[in-house]
């Protein structure tokens, strides 16, 4: 683990990474508190901080509450070392966001127990964090295919709406649905099912653009948001991801699936028309349409209703 030292006195600072890097610390040493400010300006900075109080230019008091007034950054455990010992030097610093208090000359044995709990705390911290992390994908994404799940791709297009209305930009929801899924999981078992609905959902990423946001709508539907679309272009890329799945077989192992899709879109060409509710009841009157036509095609309904079509080529 890197330690970041900042301690203007020259025979301390060698010290302290002496016996830091004694114990399989990676120290980085600095002589002020403005080149400590500097690294933890850096990406990937350490997480565990030794400052001495008194430094040129920054002290360590100021340095803590520069840290603890970042936001959205990793944690950072700091450790203020100091000569003052008075109840109240104490209590000045941790009042500034240091988690410890050293006063010098430093005991190593003591050091040492104080930086091992820093890191089982920093430890804990990274544990709890990547649990958090953990369930909200879970609460956010779907098991199977690892796009949004239902409500999270629901909350997703009220804010694409919401931020549409702000920038005066249009937006397109597309509802793609697989044709015929059940003869898929009647013939080959479901087990191969989740494989297809996997592989589309990996295909259809693919080919929409990086800022697109795709989630699982149900079962075998899918629905894509398109930010600032026209609505001749949406009708383009839903033509182009029907004609991909329907030209390319799924395969998995040493079977090649034939599938087609069906695929309704709704376009919001008027920042003041339409909310989530007009959207996705436009976009699935179309899907009724395109299943209606045949399957394997496209219909497309506007803001004002009106419907164009296009054709199995």
């Amino acid at each position: 683990m890197q330690v970041l030292i900042a301690e203007d006195d020259p025979v301390s600072r060698r010290i302290l990474q002496s016996v830091l890097a004694r114990w399989d610390f990676q120290p980085i040493a600095v002589e002020d508190g403005a080149e400590a400010w500097q690294v933890m300006q850096q990406p990937n900075p350490p997480r565990l901080v030794i400052l001495d109080w008194n430094m040129p230019q920054i002290d360590g008091l100021e340095v803590c509450r520069l840290l603890r007034a970042q936001e959205g950054t990793e944690y950072s455990y700091i450790i203020l070392l100091s000569a003052r010992g008075a109840r109240q030097d104490m209590i000045d610093g941790m009042g500034a966001g240091a988690d410890d208090y050293i006063t010098k000359p430093f005991d190593p044995d003591e050091l040492k127990l104080r930086l091992r709990a820093a890191r089982r705390i920093l430890q804990l911290q990274a544990d709890l964090l990547h649990a958090q992390e953990s369930l909200r994908q879970q609460a956010t994404h779907d098991d199977l295919t690892g796009l949004w799940n239902r409500r999270a791709i629901l909350d997703v297009l009220d804010r694409e709406l919401a931020r549409a209305g702000r920038e005066q930009r249009s937006l397109a929801v597309m509802l793609v649905d697989v044709d015929h899924f059940k003869n898929v999981n009647d013939t080959y078992g479901h087990h191969t099912g989740d494989i297809v609905l996997r592989q589309l959902a990996d295909r259809m990423g693919a080919m929409l653009r990086p800022y697109d946001l795709v989630g699982r709508y149900g079962g075998e539907e899918f629905m894509a948001i398109l930010p600032g679309c026209e609505f001749t272009f949406t009708r383009d890329v839903a033509e182009r991801l029907r004609k991909t799945v329907a030209d390319q077989p799924m395969v998995i192992g040493d079977i090649d699936i034939e599938l087609t899709v069906s695929l309704g879109v709704a376009a919001k060409n008027t920042p003041t028309q339409g909310d989530a509710d007009t959207l996705i009841r436009l976009a699935d009157e179309a899907l009724y349409l395109a299943k209606g036509a045949g399957r394997n095609c496209v219909r497309t309904i506007d803001d004002v209703g009106a419907v164009t079509t296009t054709d199995i080529s």
